[in-house]
């Protein structure tokens, strides 16, 4: 077969430009340049002798390598069910989470799966909503965030819940608006059927070390993966885990009537007041001693010594999700 040499000119960006999280090379088009050229001989000068060279490339395509993923070894699953063939579940609990005088409603509620959608905890499940569209075809999917651990909230490993916020706001007309999958689920009786799809995203594992901090920041109803995370750390029992570390919750919501889950959480710390923390930040409410309003960051701050020392340790995981 026959051969083509071929020369490449690729910069890079600098070091200083690259994430220390996440690292790319992307090079600028402008300064890539691949061409053909005939096969000619190059001179190396050694240190004591010049020795001739010559490198081709083929062309024959490389052989396919099956990438063998991580999460099918942790048991991980993904897209079981997808729009076109979803799982019907069956809504068994819907209750609202917020007090009346709340600004928004939240909503929790539980669904049947008859554990034919295995997630994990941080993984999303899809719904599509009944009814359709103004172009008179079917509702797309909307993904929420799983706020159960793997085994449910019954414990059977059968069920799946979410923490919705219902969406209604008013445009620049004038008219109210409201969201379509959020109105839907948010209205649920019991006993009605769903349309599931999923599991899908990334999902949340234990630490191997059972003896790790893991930071967690939530906003609102991005506090659902946390709950899942720690019920599966504080409320149930599993043969080969046990964590043993420091989990530390940051809660920011703008009322203290607009706190998702807190008896829960509150339960957790009376259970292990040596490996959980919790701390709210109440914007609307709160402030710091220079009258700041108390959000996140802020509530953070009163704690940066700490929080820096738990960070230079290798076995610190920070989580945020809003």
């Amino acid at each position: 077969m026959a051969s083509a040499a071929v020369t490449a000119a690729v910069s890079l960006p600098s070091s200083s430009k690259l994430s220390s999280s996440r690292a790319s090379i992307s090079p600028s088009t402008e300064t890539v340049a691949l061409r053909a050229v005939r096969p000619r001989r190059s001179h190396v000068l050694t240190s004591r002798r010049l020795v001739s060279t010559r490198a081709q490339v083929t062309t024959e395509t490389p052989a396919k390598v099956e990438k063998v993923s991580k999460k099918n070894e942790e048991g991980v699953v993904t897209n079981k069910y997808k729009p076109k063939v979803p799982y019907t579940g069956k809504c068994l609990l819907n209750t609202k989470i917020t007090a009346d005088d709340a600004p928004g409603e939240t909503w929790h509620m539980v669904f049947s799966t008859e554990g034919e959608i295995p997630y994990r905890e941080g993984q999303s499940v899809g719904v599509i909503p009944d009814g359709i569209d103004k172009n008179g075809k079917p509702h797309k999917l909307r993904l929420y965030s799983i706020a159960s651990s793997a085994l449910g909230d019954f414990g059977d490993s059968k069920t799946v819940s979410l923490c919705v916020k219902r969406l209604v706001y008013t445009n620049d007309q004038g008219e109210i608006v409201k969201g379509v999958c959020s109105n839907f689920l948010c209205d649920l009786k019991p006993g009605t059927d769903v349309k599931l799809t999923g599991p899908v995203g990334k999902e949340m594992l234990m630490p191997k070390d059972p003896n790790a901090t893991i930071i967690m920041l939530g906003t609102g109803t991005g506090i659902a993966p946390f709950r899942s995370f720690l019920w599966k750390m504080f409320f149930e029992k599993h043969e080969d885990y046990k964590f043993n570390g420091l989990a530390w919750l940051f809660l920011g919501v703008p009322t203290s009537s607009s706190l998702l889950y807190k008896e829960e959480f509150e339960k957790m710390k009376e259970k292990a007041p040596d490996n959980f923390r919790l701390d709210f930040a109440v914007s609307r409410e709160q402030t710091n001693e220079k009258g700041e309003k108390m959000y996140i960051q802020t509530r953070m701050a009163q704690y940066a010594e700490e929080l820096w020392e738990l960070l230079k340790k290798d076995n610190t995981l920070c989580i945020c999700v809003d």
